[in-house]
């Protein structure tokens, strides 16, 4: 298991685009993928998971991936993230 604490950068923070690529590119890697969010874990694969957990702009997470491609599912999450999305 790996994780990285991060900070949401984009102005919108996770919004339905965001949140849709984010969900896609997470769902590709066998390992689960997990962000911890105000006590709670949210499924990172999962759109609806993501837009419902209500992620702003400046909120802390921390991004959990477990399995045999951890580290390449964390290190993505962690670019996507820190570049706020391209936005």
């Amino acid at each position: 298991m790996v994780s990285k604490t991060l900070t949401i950068v984009n102005a919108q923070g996770f919004h339905m685009r965001p949140a849709s690529t984010f969900a896609t590119a997470m769902g590709k890697y066998s390992s689960d993928v997990t962000i911890k969010h105000n006590g709670k874990d949210v499924n990172a694969k999962s759109l609806m998971n993501i837009i419902a957990a209500c992620i702003k702009v400046g909120s802390e997470i921390e991004v959990v991936c477990s399995g045999a491609d951890e580290d390449a599912a964390l290190a993505e999450a962690v670019q996507m993230i820190e570049s706020g999305f391209g936005e």
